[in-house]
């Protein structure tokens, strides 16, 4: 199963749920939806490498991607997904959301 970090809120985030509704190889975490699915998140975002340019240019780093295989990543592609046709690259000033 493939697990993706993000919230609803977010554009980026947004253009997945209809892709991936009902298709059990993928599992939605809303990491607003409660302080656990934040820790785990924000664990992630601060351990691992493939969130080091999120950090540098401002990023959330949502959606997120934990292939089959442990991989993590932030491209949908690599995931099975679509992108969204508009990028929108929620930061944690509020720009692109």
């Amino acid at each position: 199963m493939i697990k993706i970090y993000g919230m609803p809120s977010c554009p980026d985030c947004a253009v997945l749920k209809p892709q991936i509704e009902g298709n059990p190889n993928y599992e939605f975490i809303d990491i607003g939806e409660n302080v656990r699915n934040l820790h785990a998140f924000l664990d992630l975002r601060d351990n691992e490498p493939e969130f080091a340019s999120c950090a540098k240019e401002g990023r959330i780093g949502i959606p997120c991607f934990i292939l089959e295989d442990g991989r993590i990543t932030l491209v949908p592609e690599e995931a099975g997904l679509s992108s969204s046709p508009v990028k929108a690259s929620c930061t944690i000033t509020g720009e692109g959301c």
